[in-house]
C-alpha cells in the first residue's frame, strides 16, 4: 500500500482526517454532476465562485473571534473587517461576472456573448443550490473543527487572516480558469471535466493541510487558504 500520494504529497493517513474527510466529499459533488447530471464547465466553475463566497464569510467570522490577545483589538476589527467586506466583496464580484460572462454562454460551455436566460436555466437544473449548501457545510465543519475546536482562533492575526482569502483566489482560481479554457478547447469531454475537477480536489487537500498544521495563524506564500 502507497504510504503517499506522491503528486501532492499527502500522506494516507491525512485522508483520514474529519475535516479532509468531509472536504473531499463536498468535492465529489461535481464529479456526481458530470456522471449523471450533464453538467458541463460553467455550472461547475460557477459553483467553484460560490465557495469563494463562503470563504470570505467565515473569514468574516474568524477575524471576528479572533482572541485580542495577538493584537486583534475591538477597535482593529472594526477597522479592518468592514475594509476587508468591501474589499474582498468587489474582487469576488468582478471575478463572478468574469465567470458569467465568459463561460456562462450556454449550458453546453461555448464561449460567446451569454444570455442570461440560459444561465438562469442552467444554473437552476444542477443543483448548484444543493452544491452550495455542502460546500458551506464543509467549510462551517472545518471552522468549528479546526478554528473552534482546535483553538486556532488563539494564534490568529487580523493581518494574516485577511490575506488568506485572496491566495486562495488568485492561485486556484488561475489554475481552474486555465484548464476550464482547455475543456472547453478540447469539446468539454466529460473525463477532463473530472480531471480538472480532480486537480482542484489535490490543491484544495494540500492546502486545507498546510494551513491547519500550523494553526492558521499565518499564511505559506507558496499554498492557499482551504476554509
Amino acid at each position: 500500500m502507497l504510504k503517499r500520494l506522491i503528486w501532492f504529497d499527502i500522506k494516507t493517513s491525512d485522508l483520514q482526517n474529519p475535516s479532509v474527510i468531509i472536504l473531499i466529499l463536498a468535492n465529489l459533488l461535481p464529479i456526481f454532476g458530470v456522471i449523471f447530471l450533464d453538467w458541463k464547465v460553467f455550472p461547475i466553475l460557477f459553483l467553484y465562485w460560490t465557495e469563494n463566497v463562503i470563504v470570505g464569510i467565515f473569514n468574516v467570522l474568524k477575524m471576528a473571534m479572533a482572541s485580542p490577545e495577538n493584537g486583534n483589538s475591538k477597535a482593529a476589527k472594526l477597522s479592518i473587517i468592514p475594509f476587508f467586506c468591501i474589499h474582498y466583496g468587489l474582487f469576488t464580484f468582478v471575478h463572478g461576472i468574469f465567470v458569467i460572462f465568459v463561460f456562462g454562454a450556454s449550458a453546453d460551455g461555448d464561449i460567446s456573448d451569454p444570455e442570461f436566460s440560459s444561465i438562469i436555466s442552467s444554473l437552476s437544473s444542477v443543483g448548484i443550490i444543493f452544491g452550495t449548501v455542502t460546500l458551506f457545510m464543509s467549510h462551517g465543519l472545518s471552522f468549528v473543527i479546526n478554528y473552534i475546536g482546535k483553538g486556532e482562533y488563539k494564534e490568529a492575526k487580523l493581518n494574516s487572516l485577511m490575506g488568506q482569502p485572496y491566495v486562495r483566489v488568485v492561485v486556484l482560481h488561475i489554475i481552474i480558469i486555465f484548464g476550464g479554457f482547455l475543456v472547453v478547447s478540447l469539446g468539454s469531454p466529460e473525463i477532463a471535466i473530472i480531471a480538472l475537477i480532480v486537480i482542484k480536489l489535490g490543491i484544495d487537500i494540500l492546502a486545507h493541510l498546510r494551513q491547519h498544521a500550523r494553526g492558521g495563524a499565518s499564511i505559506i506564500k507558496s499554498t492557499i487558504s482551504g476554509g
